[in-house]
């Protein structure tokens, strides 16, 4: 086992993967409307388009105390997963929300129950001890009993961790050390924190995230919740997809101008040579597990809600034998999108020049199963709960021609995908 790759208990103990089973449990309407109620309460779900996850109840979690920049990290963490009995055509699936910084520790947790929709077909998971009968009537009466939070803030205080002159300055700062040829890229983050006046609901937050972020992934796990729009991999057997971002414009809300300011983010040189930066990183890093790629020869536009991004779809086949979905996250991330590039150069600097703590913003976020599939979207347009408190971070790519006001604006933007749920007086 990769160094203290390991699975635990709810009590923190350690537990041989062999003392569990995953097994499939039938509910009806009601009772799958319940448990995924009480998910989103808790905090484990995952929702987008033709997939949704919902985690009810804790049975232990995969431990990750090297992160996963140790080598066979990610890999060990795929074996304990898969060493997970199974009944039928079940599989264990484990959550996961981890940190920017690869180094950093982390882990997957595992739920008692999970709900999983793929399209049409629904499958219920009980992750329960081997040899021991079903805790599914227990753990409904349980999820029935978690009270839903009916009185939700109604005053904030936000502070922005920095001045917009000082974040104007790093960008200056940036762009000298561009210049002098130390990284031709590096993303700055700002963030914001907001205090209210009673706890934030991880369920209302998810709802509203959903209903103005529909195209997006919205995910709450562990106190982590927010709306990605960046797919970082996605591994269905063989199949593998990222779809990466960067280069952005804003949306004025008139669809004339609109259109005027996509068209001007397509034939922009800058705006596309940092996109090509990002995609042939996600190539490169595909390209010793792959047998074939392909990739559009031109990025489209994703729009959302505020914003318009290019974006490029990058398709692969794993060669045999597959490696897992977490492998390949280990491989790519961080990505240019998010951090730089050249990697460690722009990782470096940041370490030297960056105050605030980006903690799991941008890390990777999503779910594995024991058959190694598995998605995980970056964890940007996030929020941070703690109680009363939320901590939002955006951040912006700096490459030579970047404008510092430009940059600032480009962060407001994207906060506000998170203040326009989280902020409802």
């Amino acid at each position: 086992m990769s160094r203290g790759v390991a699975l635990l208990d709810s009590h923190g103990e350690a537990l041989e993967p062999s003392a569990l089973v995953a097994a499939p449990v039938a509910l009806e309407e009601e009772q799958v409307a319940l448990l995924c109620a009480a998910a989103r309460r808790e905090g484990r779900a995952l929702e987008r388009d033709g997939l949704s996850l919902h985690g009810y109840g804790d049975a232990g979690r995969i431990s990750l105390p090297g992160g996963l920049e140790t080598k066979g990290a990610a890999r060990a963490a795929e074996e304990v997963l898969g060493a997970i009995a199974t009944e039928g055509e079940a599989r264990a699936v484990a959550f996961g929300a981890l940190a920017f910084l690869p180094t950093r520790p982390g882990h997957l947790s595992l739920a008692r129950l999970t709900v999983v929709q793929r399209g049409a077909a629904r499958h219920v998971i009980e992750l329960r001890r081997a040899g021991q009968p079903s805790r599914l009537e227990a753990l409904l009466v349980a999820a029935a009993a978690i009270p839903d939070t009916t009185e939700l803030p109604e005053s904030f205080q936000l502070a922005s961790s920095e001045s917009h002159e000082h974040f104007r300055s790093r960008v200056r700062e940036a762009l000298v050390a561009i210049d002098e040829g130390r990284f031709d890229k590096v993303v700055l983050a700002r963030q914001v924190e907001v205090h209210a006046d009673r706890p934030f609901s991880p369920a209302h937050l998810l709802a509203r995230l959903r209903q103005l972020h529909p195209s997006c992934l919205t995910f709450s796990v562990d106190q982590l919740l927010g709306a990605s729009p960046e797919l970082l991999c996605r591994r269905l057997g063989s199949a593998v997809t990222s779809q990466p971002l960067a280069g952005t414009v804003g949306r004025s809300g008139d669809p004339e101008e609109d259109a005027r300011l996509a068209a001007s983010l397509l034939a922009s040189d800058k705006e596309r040579a940092e996109h090509a930066v990002v995609v042939e990183a996600i190539r490169a890093g595909l390209s010793p597990y792959a047998a074939h790629q392909s990739i559009s020869e031109r990025p489209h536009l994703l729009e959302l809600r505020n914003v318009v991004h290019l974006a490029t779809t990058v398709e692969a086949r794993l060669s045999e034998p597959a490696v897992g979905c977490l492998e390949l996250v280990a491989a790519l991330h961080p990505t240019p999108a998010v951090g730089g590039w050249p990697r460690d150069a722009a990782l470096d600097y940041l370490a030297h020049t960056e105050s605030l703590d980006r903690g799991r913003y941008a890390g990777p976020v999503g779910y594995l199963d024991s058959a190694g599939d598995g998605e995980f979207w970056l964890g940007i347009r996030s929020a941070m709960l703690d109680g009363r408190d939320a901590r939002l971070l955006a951040g912006v790519g700096i490459v030579k021609g970047s404008q510092p006001d430009a940059e600032l604006a480009e962060t407001q933007l994207k906060l506000q995908a998170l203040l326009a749920a989280a902020v409802r007086p």
